[in-house]
C-alpha cells in the first residue's frame, strides 16, 4: 500500500492557527500506530495551511520515514530555483494548491508551477471543491501535471472532474468522511474513465472531517476497483511521483485446484434401436423424445 495522502503535525515545528483551529499533534509515531495493521510502503506527507510554507516539519519528517516517502509542498512565491532542487533531492515532488482553506494568488503560484515542473518535474495537487473547478479552467489548462484531492469534494462538481480526468488528471480517492456525494459511485464513474487516475490516501489524521479514515474505507475501494486494487492502492500514485514500481512476490497456491479425473470419453447417445432388451425380450421402456 502506497497512503498518497496523509499529514504530520509535529508539535517541535511550528504551527498557524486557520479559520481559529489549530489541529492536535499527529506524528508519525502516531502514524505508524495507526496504520501497523496494513502494509504500508510509502506515502506522500502533504502540507496542510496550518504549515504555511515551512519546510522544517517536512524535511524532518522525509528524513525519518526515509525511502518511498515524498513530500506535497507550499513553497513562498520567492522561492529560488536552488530550493526548489534542493526540495526535489530530498523526496518532495509537488506543489500544493489548497483554494478551500488558504489566500492564493493564482497567478503567481501557476508561474511557480511551471518554474517548478520544469526544473524538477513536480506536479501540483489541488484542494478545491469541484464546483469551482470549471472557473479555474483557464489555470488548470496551463498545468502540465495536475492531481484533485478528496474526489473534488462534492457530486456538484463530478461532471468538471470527470473531464479532468479523461484529461490525464489524477484523483485522490481521500477524505470519505469530508465529501458531500456518494462516494463508491463517484470512484467508480472516475475509475470507468481511467483506470490509472484514482490513488488512494489516507487523509489521516483526518482534521476538521466529518470523520477520520476507516479501515472499511479500504474495503470498500477495493470492492469498487475489484482486480485494479493494486494500482489504485499502490501502483498508480508511484508511478505518478515518480517512484520505481514495487515488486511484488507472487506465492504458488498451496491448494491448487486440480483437472477433473476423466479416464475414458464421454458416453454418447444411444439411438433406440441400438438399447439391449431385457430378459422378456421387451425394449427397456423409456419416455416418448420429440426428435
Amino acid at each position: 500500500m502506497f497512503d498518497a495522502h496523509l499529514h504530520i503535525f509535529d508539535p517541535r515545528f511550528p504551527l498557524a492557527e486557520n479559520e481559529g483551529y489549530l489541529p492536535d499533534p499527529f506524528t508519525i509515531a502516531d502514524y505508524r500506530k495507526r496504520m501497523s495493521r496494513f502494509d504500508v510502503a510509502g506515502g506522500a506527507v502533504v502540507s496542510g495551511s496550518f504549515q504555511g510554507t515551512d519546510q522544517t516539519y517536512l524535511k524532518a519528517a522525509l528524513a525519518e520515514l526515509g525511502e518511498g516517502w515524498v513530500g506535497v509542498t507550499r513553497l513562498d512565491l520567492d522561492a529560488t530555483d536552488e530550493e526548489i532542487l534542493e526540495l526535489d533531492r530530498i523526496g518532495v515532488r509537488a506543489l500544493r494548491f489548497n483554494l478551500k482553506r488558504a489566500a492564493a494568488d493564482i497567478t503567481g503560484m501557476t508561474l511557480q508551477a511551471l518554474r517548478a515542473h520544469e526544473l524538477a518535474g513536480w506536479h501540483v495537487e489541488v484542494y478545491i471543491d469541484g464546483t469551482m473547478l470549471a472557473s479555474l479552467q483557464p489555470v488548470i489548462s496551463k498545468l502540465p501535471a495536475l492531481s484533485v484531492d478528496h474526489l473534488g469534494m462534492s457530486a456538484e462538481g463530478l461532471p468538471f472532474l470527470l473531464d479532468l480526468v479523461d484529461r490525464g488528471a489524477k484523483v485522490k480517492a481521500t477524505g470519505f468522511g469530508r465529501v458531500a456525494m456518494n462516494v463508491a459511485d463517484t470512484l467508480r464513474r472516475v475509475h470507468a474513465v481511467n483506470p490509472e487516475a484514482l490513488m488512494f490516501g489516507t487523509d489521516l489524521p483526518g482534521t476538521r472531517a466529518g470523520r477520520p479514515f476507516r479501515d472499511s474505507d479500504v474495503d470498500l475501494l477495493c470492492d469498487v476497483v475489484g482486480t485494479d486494487m493494486y494500482a489504485v492502492l499502490e501502483d498508480n500514485a508511484r508511478a505518478f511521483y515518480r517512484l520505481p514500481a514495487r515488486e511484488r512476490v507472487v506465492r504458488d497456491d498451496p491448494a491448487p485446484t486440480l483437472p477433473l479425473y476423466r479416464p475414458e470419453p464421454p458416453t454418447l447417445r444411444l439411438r433406440r434401436d441400438e438399447l439391449p432388451e431385457n430378459r422378456a425380450g421387451d425394449t427397456i421402456p423409456f419416455p416418448a423424445i420429440d426428435r
